[in-house]
């Protein structure tokens, strides 16, 4: 039986998302990604639940990313790719992001007093080369419970803004965290990335968490 390749060790890696919460999440575990913004078209797809969809769309953006990165004649070197993707779950009904302030307003009076699941969808690949691309996709899942918010309440997050930018229309580290009595499970999953489900899936490919540490 042929001895597997050796996994060398990666000298960047690439965040394929233009969340700034998930790139502060990156930076505060003392990784500089460089970040590439996937080509999706997000609205035609469609899988039946919530860690269906947020899997395969996670995988599409890591994916178009990575075509990107090979276009540009950038696989030469090894890197990690990581693309990630988030929706909650409330009452079997899947949400992504308001979008617009009066929507953010309907979407919050179905939420408040509730609990939701948050799934967010992790590829991650380690790239050895143009032609070696070793991958892996996984599913995080944190339970999320709403406080009680009155209309005024609603309104004024809602004025805000930032709740029709967000996954699931709210935010756990920003305006929105008064509005979040209860998390269970990793946090940093409701951020839109789970730190603890990235390291297990570079540990299974090969790459020591710490390594990481320091790379642009």
């Amino acid at each position: 039986m042929p001895k597997p390749s050796p996994v060398p060790q990666p000298r960047r890696i690439v965040l394929g998302s233009s969340s700034p919460a998930r790139l502060l999440t990156l930076q505060q575990a003392g990784i500089e990604p460089q970040i590439v913004i996937p080509d999706v078209d997000e609205q035609a797809v469609h899988r039946p639940g919530a860690p269906e969809l947020t899997a395969e769309l996670a995988r599409l953006k890591g994916e178009a990313v990575l075509r990107k990165l090979r276009d540009d004649g950038e696989l030469d070197e090894p890197l990690v790719l990581l693309a990630c993707d988030s929706m909650l779950e409330i009452e079997g009904r899947v949400y992504g992001k308001p979008g617009t302030q009066e929507a953010a307003i309907v979407r919050w009076y179905r939420m408040r007093a509730r609990q939701g699941l948050f799934f967010t969808g992790h590829y991650v690949a380690l790239v050895c080369g143009p032609d070696d691309v070793r991958s892996q996709v996984r599913v995080a899942e944190t339970g999320v419970t709403f406080a009680d918010l009155t209309d005024a309440e609603i309104a004024a997050y809602a004025a805000t803004g930032e709740p029709q930018r967000v996954a699931g229309g709210f935010t756990i580290d920003g305006f929105g965290g008064a509005f979040i009595t209860r998390i269970s499970g990793d946090p940093h999953n409701v951020v839109g990335l789970s730190l603890p489900l990235v390291r297990q899936m570079l540990l299974d490919l090969g790459v020591a968490w710490q390594g990481l540490w320091g790379l642009g």
